[in-house]
């Protein structure tokens, strides 16, 4: 496992993440808590997000072969979502957390779908292929870590970038995900053009 495998799964992780854009909505739903309260809503969040990802990590390409879904037709449709998906990052005004239990915000929405939602859970199964079980699992454990950090420290994070900077960084991480996405429709296609030939 070399470190330029770690890293080259980390990048498309941490950019279909986007923990800093998360930050903004981890606070409104944690607006309210104790200190205490709020650790334990992002230890929640933070195995749950590591639960799920793990399953799809080691679990995904059986799936795969159970449904007869080759590597091609997820890379395509997984582009779709990640496009989908930044283009509504890039479009959306805000994020709204209503009518939530405040006993399972770090289930969900939190752990899932924010943390391990479709970007990240899709960029696992195809990295797994493209660097290898190892340093994928590494990078996304580094995720992981990162989101409990930016949690842990978000009021500092929000006071430092303020609101219209929360903005920015999020549309910008918007942005490089379409690119990524559009990379992994864009290798499909290669793909199933290759096994027609």
């Amino acid at each position: 496992m070399s470190l330029e495998s770690v890293f080259l799964a980390f990048v498309p992780l941490l950019v279909a993440s986007d923990p800093i854009g998360a930050v903004p909505v981890y606070v409104a739903l944690t607006e309210g808590l104790s200190p205490e309260e709020r650790r334990r809503v992002t230890r929640q969040s933070l195995v749950t997000a590591a639960v799920v990802g793990a399953v799809f990590l080691f679990g995904g390409r059986p799936l795969f072969n159970l449904l007869n879904i080759t590597v091609e037709d997820f890379k395509i449709a997984g582009g779709l979502v990640l496009l989908v998906l930044a283009i509504l990052e890039l479009v959306r005004e805000e994020r709204r957390a209503e009518h939530l239990e405040q006993a399972m915000v770090g289930v969900v929405p939190l752990g899932v779908p924010l943390i391990s939602g479709p970007a990240v859970l899709t960029t696992l199964i195809i990295l797994k292929d493209q660097q290898g079980l190892g340093p994928t699992g590494v990078a996304f454990l580094a995720i992981v870590v990162i989101v409990g950090l930016a949690f842990s420290y978000a009021d500092v994070l929000l006071r430092v970038l303020g609101p219209a900077g929360t903005k920015a960084l999020s549309k910008v991480t918007a942005l490089i995900l379409a690119a990524i996405a559009v990379m992994m429709i864009r290798i499909g296609i290669q793909g199933m053009a290759a096994h027609v030939r």
